[in-house]
């Protein structure tokens, strides 16, 4: 869809993620990284523990779809290859701290006057302004300041960190997002603008509705390990079954109790719950707890006849009980269990491709969406460092003596 955009992604792992998108939609990515190589390639975890510039596989993950020229933008010269290379984008993708690019001289203001409809997106801890715009960051800062930690670990201890950092992917999702909105308001008026995306921002709105509930006065969702508490009401979320755990929906109200009733009906069919429990009326069964018209170890009693329920079964059999009775159960899947995933399988979810070496093939997860008309393809793997200087640099009128006398001076 956008094989007729080039973008220049100059961003450091807060980005990367953004790129690769618009990649897989079909753009020219051009990954700007500093002579020998991003400092993202050095990340860890490496293919096989050995590392290497093409063995992270932190790299490996967000850089498909790329193509890799080397440019030292702390030099004048650099800086002056990268302006020309503005003149035939439609994307810059950046992510250095608030003020950096405007002390390097390519800041929107500089780049828009090279190309006026140039979008350029910029994607930061917390902004481009305001007081925390210049605040040191991590994914745990982030998640802290954006609320949703708040919610993560067991009631009894601090909050945890998630285990996988997630702050600048749901940043960089954003931002491509933004960015295509920004293109397509373009194409009638020929102008660009600056997209400014902050983690902090993105992440937040991740946490749902717990973000509102003060506004309304109401009741805060606190954490739980495996579930989560509304005022005195545990509500448990994940549940053990005979080989793992399973996540159960065993709730109230007008959206959820219908749920409740198909899985208590079923238990009762199988003589696992007496005929009070069946006749409760899931629906206003919330409002009854809340008022205290019901004692809240009413829902408790209740509670342990699903655990037992779940307890007897193993993750295939709850997930076909779901599919066939319309139950809200699902398995919580190891990596195993998603390689051997059989709608994975069927619908050719896993993907090969290409090890930057011409090694053996890495497996890598399936394209985000499934397009019918123009399906995302994997057309290229990661880059080796600077591995398409020649090509890219021909197009600014560079030929190889020209690249020579720059690699002596250490600019590419």
């Amino acid at each position: 869809m956008l094989n007729h955009c080039r973008v220049l992604d100059l961003t450091n792992e807060r980005g990367f993620l953004c790129g690769q998108i618009l990649g897989d939609l079909g753009a020219d990515v051009i990954k700007v990284e500093p002579p020998g190589g991003a400092p993202g390639r050095r990340l860890p975890p490496f293919l096989n523990g050995q590392p290497g510039l093409d063995n992270s596989i932190y790299w490996l993950a967000f850089n498909r779809n790329k193509r890799s020229l080397t440019l030292d933008l702390e030099r004048p010269e650099g800086r002056e290859l990268l302006q020309r290379m503005v003149a035939r984008a439609d994307f810059l993708l950046e992510s250095e701290t608030p003020g950096r690019m405007a002390e390097l001289g390519l800041d929107y203001a500089t780049l828009s006057r090279l190309n006026p409809a140039l979008v350029y997106v910029s994607i930061t801890p917390f902004g481009q302004d305001g007081p925390k715009a210049h605040y040191a960051d991590s994914d745990l800062i982030l998640m802290a300041a954006s609320g949703v930690l708040i919610l993560c670990g067991d009631e009894d201890r601090a909050p945890l960190r998630m285990s996988v950092p997630q702050a600048y992917l749901h940043a960089s999702a954003d931002a491509a997002g933004a960015a295509l909105i920004a293109y397509y308001e373009r194409l009638g008026s020929d102008r660009g603008q600056q997209v400014d995306v902050a983690a902090q921002e993105s992440i937040t709105l991740a946490g749902q509705s717990t973000a509102l509930t003060a506004l309304i006065d109401g009741e805060e969702t606190r954490r739980m390990s495996g579930g989560a508490k509304l005022g005195a009401l545990r509500v448990p979320l994940v549940w053990k079954c005979r080989d793992g755990l399973v996540t159960a929906v065993f709730l109230f109200g007008s959206a959820l109790g219908p749920f409740s009733k198909k899985l208590v009906d079923y238990i009762h069919s199988q003589g696992g719950c007496d005929d009070a429990m069946k006749n409760t009326d899931w629906v206003g069964y919330g409002a009854r707890l809340l008022s205290g018209e019901l004692p809240l170890a009413d829902y408790e009693q209740k509670q342990k006849v699903i655990a037992n329920f779940l307890a007897a079964r193993t993750k295939s059999e709850l997930f076909n009980l779901a599919q066939q009775h319309g139950l809200l159960i699902a398995p919580l899947s190891t990596v195993e269990d998603l390689l051997a995933n059989p709608q994975f399988k069927a619908r050719n979810y896993w993907q090969p491709m290409t090890h930057p070496d011409g090694g053996p093939a890495l497996t890598y997860p399936g394209p985000f969406a499934r397009l019918s008309q123009t399906p995302i393809q994997y057309r290229r793997r990661p880059p080796r460092v600077g591995e398409h200087n020649r090509e890219i640099f021909a197009e600014l009128g560079l030929g190889d003596d020209a690249l020579i006398e720059l690699g002596h001076k250490g600019i590419i």
